[in-house]
C-alpha cells in the first residue's frame, strides 16, 4: 500500500465504465489502495471477472450491470453502492463513447449516443449522488472528459462538443459545491476501447495514427487516485495527462 492511500483507504467509489480501460485501470489501483469499489458497465461478465482478480488480491469490490443514459438505472446503482457499504464517498462518471465521423457523414444516431453517454450519462450521475453527498455532508465526483475538451480535431466536432460540456458541468458544479470535491480528468490519446465502435474508415485511421503514441490507462489511474488522496479540504478541479511524446 502506497503513502498516497491514507485519505483513499476506506472510502467507497463507484465506477461506471469499469470494464475495460480506464475503468478497469482505476478500480484495481484503488482496491489495492484500500478503497472499496463498486464497478459498472453494461458487460457484467467483465465486470465479474474483474471484481474476482480484485478479490483474488486481497481487495473488496462488487460491480452491477448499468445503462448510464437511464436515470433510473444509475439510481439504483448508487443506491446498489451505498447498501452495499453503507455509504458513498466517491462517483467517477467514466462512461464515455467516441464514434468519430466528419459531420458530413451525417452519422445522426452516432451524434446522439456520444451525447446521450458522455453528457447524459454524466449527469445523470451527478444526480443520482448528489442527494446522498448532501445528506452525509461530502463526497467527491469525478468526471472523465478527455484532451477534447480543450481543443477540437477534425472528425472529433460532436465528441469535442460532449466533452466540452462535460467540462462546464463540472466546472459548473464546482462552483456551486461548499463540501462536494469536483474533479475533471481530461486524458490524452490512451490505449483504450473508446473509439472501438467507429464506422467511420477516415476516422479510424485518424485515431489509429495517434495512438501510435499513447499513453496506458494506468497513466491515468494514477491521476484519479492522486485527487482522491488529497486532504478532504483541497480539491484537484482538473488534470490533464497527455503522452511525453505526443502533443495530443
Amino acid at each position: 500500500m502506497s503513502l498516497m492511500s491514507s485519505n483513499v483507504e476506506n472510502k467507497v467509489v463507484v465506477i461506471t465504465g469499469a470494464s475495460s480501460g480506464i475503468g478497469e485501470a482505476t478500480a484495481k489501483l484503488l482496491a489495492e489502495n484500500g478503497a472499496k469499489v463498486v464497478l459498472a458497465a453494461r458487460r457484467t461478465a467483465k465486470l465479474h471477472s474483474i471484481v474476482a482478480e480484485i478479490e483474488a488480491e486481497g481487495g473488496t469490490a462488487t460491480c452491477r450491470a448499468v445503462d448510464v443514459t437511464d436515470a433510473d438505472d444509475v439510481e439504483a446503482l448508487v443506491y446498489f453502492a451505498k447498501n452495499t457499504y453503507g455509504r458513498i464517498d466517491v462517483m467517477f462518471n467514466n462512461a464515455g463513447v467516441m464514434p468519430l465521423s466528419p459531420l458530413a457523414e451525417l452519422k445522426i444516431d452516432e451524434w446522439n449516443k456520444m451525447i446521450d453517454v458522455n453528457i447524459r450519462g454524466v449527469l445523470n450521475g451527478i444526480a443520482a449522488t448528489l442527494p446522498l453527498f448532501k445528506e452525509q455532508g461530502g463526497g467527491h465526483i469525478i468526471n472523465t472528459a478527455s484532451i477534447g475538451a480543450h481543443l477540437v480535431s477534425p472528425t472529433a466536432a460532436v465528441y469535442c462538443a460532449t466533452k466540452y460540456a462535460v467540462w462546464a458541468i463540472s466546472d459548473g458544479l464546482r462552483q456551486e459545491s461548499r463540501d462536494i470535491r469536483v474533479t475533471m480528468v481530461s486524458p490524452g490519446v490512451t490505449e483504450t476501447e473508446l473509439g472501438n465502435d467507429i464506422t467511420d474508415d477516415s476516422a479510424k485511421g485518424f485515431l489509429g495514427e495517434l495512438r501510435k503514441t499513447a499513453l496506458s490507462p494506468i497513466s491515468i489511474a494514477w491521476s484519479v487516485l492522486y485527487a482522491i488522496a488529497q486532504p478532504d479540504s483541497v480539491d484537484i478541479n482538473e488534470i490533464i495527462v497527455r503522452p511525453t511524446a505526443s502533443a495530443y
